[in-house]
């Protein structure tokens, strides 16, 4: 089951909010639970794939209800804890001038945002890149036009091709190294790590 399954099972769009998504979850379960189908096997059925959408979205969707949060509580700016993600993914600082947030984005959506990409280093150090990369997949979506936010997509399609090229999954990790590429296709320097990455898997096949 993906990102997209779980959304249209709930009954949601794409990139729908943690709220929506527990509102939908309770709604659905509720009509559905065994305990009020007892003798109805699809009624069953739909209640296990609901709950197992309903978990998979709480891993990748941050709650918006979270507190009063901005940059300056770790001590550092965007810009910084950028930087330190580029270095602690791709080892090597990405050289880009932050693009400036548009006006109409509420603080509300900058500090999820922010809560998005702390989530997204956890799934990474963890080496949960599906999770990574649904996550990332879905701030792009809610965020298309934020530069940052497309960088943090490429590197996460870019760490998960490495990992792949460690499992031998070859064409696969081409996919991905290729994904990370057209979603930051003006990054200079992400775009010499991968062409490392692409010589190594042409060394492997």
């Amino acid at each position: 089951m993906d990102l997209g399954d779980c959304y249209r099972l709930l009954g949601l769009r794409s990139g729908a909010s943690f709220a929506e998504i527990k509102a939908s979850y309770r709604r659905l379960v509720q009509q559905y639970h065994p305990d009020i189908n007892p003798d109805d096997k699809k009624a069953k059925e739909k209640f296990i794939a609901l709950t197992e959408a309903y978990k998979l979205l709480l891993e990748v969707v941050p709650p918006i209800s979270i507190p009063q949060q901005s940059t300056q509580s770790t001590g550092a700016t965007p810009q910084e804890i950028t930087k330190t993600y580029s270095e602690q993914i791709s080892h090597q600082t990405p050289q880009h001038k932050p693009t400036p947030q548009p006006p109409q984005a509420s603080e509300i959506e900058q500090r999820l945002k922010w809560k998005t990409y702390e989530q997204l280093q956890q799934f990474l150090k963890a080496r949960r890149f599906p999770q990574a990369i649904a996550l990332a997949e879905a701030l792009a979506e809610r965020m298309p036009e934020d530069a940052e936010v497309r960088q943090w997509q490429a590197i996460a399609y870019q760490i998960w091709g490495r990992a792949l090229i460690a499992q031998k999954q070859l064409p696969k990790a081409k996919i991905y190294l290729q994904k990370a590429l057209k979603t930051d296709p003006h990054n200079k320097a992400l775009w010499d790590e991968i062409q490392l990455d692409f010589q190594k898997l042409e060394q492997l096949l």
